[in-house]
């Protein structure tokens, strides 16, 4: 007698399940998509939802998390697109902007002035007439939440940066997720950075507030050689959606990426990013700073590999947990056999602000080159109590001596982004985010 070994499935991936079986004949692309789809979502079919028994999820249990899924999105209520639209966090930063509401570029809602060079192309259009173009840098089986992705893609954006090309202005890739009961969002965004060209990024993403909505974006970066981006992320969705983004990249030989987040929003987010480091001579850094506050978890988990020799990369993480909130940092730096005179530094550092606050670290070093310099760390803590009685000794209110070291502690994650702009933008949300805290009971 053969036992039965099928998975007891919970009532969020029955649902994801019914998602996918009313959505895929509707979804973009022609035949050989639906067959990579069909392929991806037997992956989620095999295993569900990823919990803490598999090890890259460990600070996160979705499955148990996760309670239900949210049917599939359709267009956006222009009334609560133009609400979502309008409470723009950074409004002041000059910005050319591709708008991808509910999973779907909208170009009449994109400003693309001043960015020379570049190409926008609707996602649904590529995945129908040349879907190879997607899905490079990355194959669907090696995470549940990406290969959900590939399967559940509603559209997106493809945006190609010619070679030697200097756009004018910052481009924001907005998401923006609007309805009046919850919905779910699975948007690609795929970018190729030709060679020798510079340019600068932001991802942004929010929505509408109070709002349970589910998001799974994922984006595509792949960076030629000798270029040189700048890449800001921000996510300040709801304080009830659960946000999952994955950011995968390839970096060509003496090309330059520096990286840098702030998320302040989301009742459970996590932002995964698997970076590989293909070309000699590649500089990059990768920063965060996370505001959590009441019950919201957030987890951080990078992937740094370096593959070729004489990569420099840097790595730190800040975050703040207030009240209840939780939060994790994995990041693990791998260091290929021939990658010699690699230099790879990781750092996270976690601000605790009350009692019941918890924030995880999880650095890892596996390297298989003798001639290497690699090191990580991580520290977690009070605020300091000798910083906070010189400023209040200097006549400064305590509540506002705290705000002043929390921010300058935050703020150094965003130093190395070297955009003052956009370093003042961000830098923007985590004094907004500090001034809610200030007025709380």
């Amino acid at each position: 007698m053969t036992a039965d070994t099928r998975i007891q499935r919970t009532k969020a991936e029955e649902g994801v399940a019914a998602v996918y079986a009313g959505a895929r004949s509707m979804l973009p692309g022609g035949d050989s998509m639906r067959v990579r789809r069909n392929a991806a979502f037997s992956l989620f079919e095999r295993f569900g939802l990823p919990h803490r028994r598999v090890e890259a999820w460990k600070y996160t249990d979705l499955r148990t998390r996760m309670r239900n899924a949210a049917p599939l999105a359709g267009p956006a209520p222009a009334d609560l697109l133009a609400t979502v639209a309008e409470a723009d966090p950074i409004a002041a930063l000059d910005r050319a902007q591709i708008v991808i509401a509910n999973g779907v570029f909208e170009a009449e809602l994109s400003d693309l002035a001043g960015i020379e060079g570049v190409t926008v192309e609707p996602l649904s259009h590529v995945l129908a007439t040349s879907p190879s173009r997607v899905g490079q840098l990355f194959e669907d089986g090696d995470d549940i939440v990406m290969a959900l992705n590939t399967a559940l893609m509603q559209g997106g954006a493809v945006v190609t940066v010619a070679a030697q090309a200097q756009p004018a202005r910052p481009i924001e890739i907005v998401h923006l997720t609007a309805g009046a009961e919850p919905v779910s969002v699975y948007s690609r965004t795929v970018v190729v950075v030709e060679e020798g060209a510079t340019v600068r990024f932001l991802e942004s993403h929010r929505g509408t507030a109070g709002l349970a909505y589910q998001v799974n974006t994922l984006t595509e970066l792949d960076v030629g050689a000798f270029a040189d981006v700048t890449w800001a992320r921000l996510q300040t969705e709801s304080e009830a959606a659960q946000h999952l983004s994955s950011f995968v990249t390839r970096i060509g030989e003496g090309a330059r990426l520096e990286h840098a987040a702030v998320n302040s929003g989301a009742a459970l987010a996590r932002w995964q990013a698997f970076v590989t480091i293909a070309g000699r001579g590649v500089r990059t850094g990768f920063s965060g700073a996370t505001m959590l506050s009441g019950a919201e978890h957030s987890d951080t988990t990078l992937v740094m590999t370096h593959d070729q020799p004489h990569g420099t990369s840097r790595e730190m993480f800040k975050a703040a947990i207030d009240d209840r909130a939780t939060g994790a940092f994995q990041g693990k730096i791998i260091v290929s056999p021939g990658a010699q005179k690699t230099d790879a530094r990781m750092m996270a550092k976690a601000l605790l602000l009350t009692d019941e606050g918890e924030f995880a670290s999880k650095p890892e070093l596996e390297i298989f080159a003798d001639d290497v310099q690699c090191g990580h760390g991580a520290t977690s803590g009070r605020i300091d109590a000798d910083e906070l009685f010189y400023l209040m000794a200097r006549g400064i209110p305590q509540p506002a001596a705290e705000q002043l070291l929390i921010e300058a502690f935050l703020s150094e994650a965003l130093d190395t982004i070297g955009d003052e702009a956009i370093n003042s933008a961000l830098g923007g949300v985590i004094s907004g985010w500090l001034a809610r805290r200030s007025t709380r009971p």
